[in-house]
């Protein structure tokens, strides 16, 4: 049984990944700014912003960290890169860890989304290397996942406009979104079955970020120059 650190629990894919390894038989603490509807006797949860660094909880000798919490449009500098690295810092980067995962996004590859949330996740990505080898001498692995549109209650404005919802799903070769629980599985195969990969940003997307549409004029036509 690993202890393991998730934060951002209290929904969407934290409160997905949490709820897998407790399936699992691990034992699970989470950090939220809002209360969790998890109740599990090997769940304990935190009401903490992870922010708030004088008021995070004392948790030792953590096996497993995964730091989710994250946000859009609400100093995303501050929320998923610096706070990320001091979470990391405290927790992670120690004797006893096994795996450290960062919950990434693909905009980070692609750039294409608002300015400062792509700046923090692309900061992410370097900081994963980083940490990777600091922490190699442990024997741990540290890697970030970086999904792409995910079906939880923060991207319901755009999943339910169909308008919107459609374009997207043109740029999408599978033709739909992940759900949280297939991102929870991707976590728990990099932080407790892998043991090997590390340093490496993984995207998870559908092909989103693979895909591209090259428009140009068709050269058996009379208007091709």
């Amino acid at each position: 049984m690993m202890k393991v650190l998730i934060t951002g629990t209290s929904q969407g894919i934290g409160k997905a990944i949490a709820e897998h390894f407790l399936e699992k038989g691990h034992c699970v603490y989470g950090i939220d700014r809002q209360q969790s509807a998890i109740k599990d006797k090997s769940y304990v949860h935190f009401i903490c912003d992870i922010r708030d660094y004088d008021n995070l909880p004392e948790i030792e000798d953590v096996d497993i960290l995964i730091n989710n919490a994250g946000t859009q449009n609400e100093e995303d500098i501050d929320i998923n890169l610096k706070a990320l690295i001091r979470i990391t810092e405290k927790y992670g980067v120690q004797k006893n860890i096994k795996s450290i995962l960062n919950i990434g996004s693909a905009s980070a590859h692609t750039g294409s989304e608002f300015p400062e949330y792509c700046a923090s996740k692309g900061g992410v990505m370097a900081y994963t290397k980083n940490v990777a080898l600091r922490v190699s001498e442990y024997g741990a692995t540290c890697n970030s996942l970086d999904p792409g549109g995910v079906l939880t209650p923060l991207n319901d404005c755009v999943v339910n406009d169909p308008e919107l919802w459609q374009q997207i799903m043109e740029q999408t070769p599978l033709k739909r979104w992940a759900t949280a629980e297939e991102i929870a599985r991707w976590a728990f195969f990099l932080t407790i079955e892998n043991s090997f990969c590390t340093g490496q940003c993984i995207v998870v997307d559908g092909g989103e970020s693979i895909n591209y549409r090259f428009i140009w004029s068709d050269p058996n036509s009379t208007d091709a120059r």
